[in-house]
């Protein structure tokens, strides 16, 4: 009789639609919709930011079009559109967990606390924080900052080690690159703190770049991945073949000349280390 009875208590539910749908995978929306979409950056030049002509352009932005979108394109066995969305680091996260983006490509950093909350492919770049300051500033390194103004972005990793290890530097935090550096160039802060690479971009695109410097040694270490939902393993997968098949093929290496090398956007040579590195990352098929 128990047995009768939870039989026509599972088929009541079923037929009460209490039963949950499974949760449509990254990859099942994607070939559902036809598109992947990104959340990336608009002001990070030269991983992902709107140039002179209006274009959404940067580094992030081609590996995702020129080596994921093709891949997965392959794997479905149709099209797939890419689409851009715009994200910032407090944003970012929140994008992934609501849907509202598949992947976040541009420059944010892996590690071990958003790996509680994230999934990330493998590294696509390596940097460390430095600082961003007038020419002829006092402030030379992190050794520098005490008691300085200082400016970094909402949810960096940057401005976390800068509460942990400078407690007296009067930190600001402002939502994305530009107002950061808005906030160094009408004096409101004495330097700006953020991945080195990010800097060097900065004051290239910079009305005068000759009045700005570059300081200290890294002061932290910024592997850059992709971050995406966590325990999605097919669609993690998927997009690390991309660029393991990049990076095999040369084209990853094609694409950072493009944008690093001597004729790029911002002239940044890969050392042989992290070439090694980035080769060592590829699993054998």
């Amino acid at each position: 009789m128990k047995r009768m009875l939870g039989l026509l208590l599972a088929v009541a539910i079923v037929a009460a639609g209490v039963v949950p749908a499974l949760a449509e995978t990254t990859l099942e929306k994607i070939s559902r919709t036809g598109e992947l979409t990104i959340g990336t950056r608009t002001g990070s030049p030269p991983f992902a930011y709107v140039n002179s002509r209006n274009e959404w352009v940067g580094f992030s932005i081609d590996l995702v079009d020129q080596l994921i979108v093709p891949s997965i394109s392959k794997k479905l066995g149709k099209p797939v559109k890419l689409v851009k969305k715009e994200s910032t680091p407090p944003t970012r996260i929140p994008l992934l967990s609501s849907n509202a983006v598949d992947l976040v490509a541009g420059t944010m950093t892996d590690t071990r606390t958003r790996r509680d909350s994230v999934d990330f492919s493998i590294t696509f770049f390596v940097t460390g924080a430095q600082f961003l300051v007038k020419k002829g500033s006092p402030i030379k390194g992190i050794g520098d900052i005490g008691g300085k103004r200082i400016a970094a972005q909402q949810g960096s990793t940057n401005a976390r080690i800068m509460r942990e290890r400078v407690p007296t530097g009067q930190l600001r935090e402002f939502p994305d690159q530009p107002a950061a550096f808005q906030a160094l160039l009408q004096g409101q802060v004495d330097a700006y703190t953020n991945d080195g690479i990010q800097l060097a971009g900065l004051k290239v695109k910079a009305q005068n770049p000759a009045d700005w410097e570059i300081v200290g040694d890294f002061y932290s270490y910024e592997p850059y991945g992709m971050a995406m939902r966590k325990g999605d393993a097919d669609f993690r997968a998927a997009v690390n073949n991309s660029l393991f098949e990049g990076i095999e093929s040369g084209k990853f290496f094609e694409l950072y000349d493009k944008w690093f090398g001597p004729r790029g956007e911002l002239p940044y040579p890969m050392s042989a280390a992290v070439r090694s590195f980035m080769l060592y990352q590829v699993v054998p098929k």
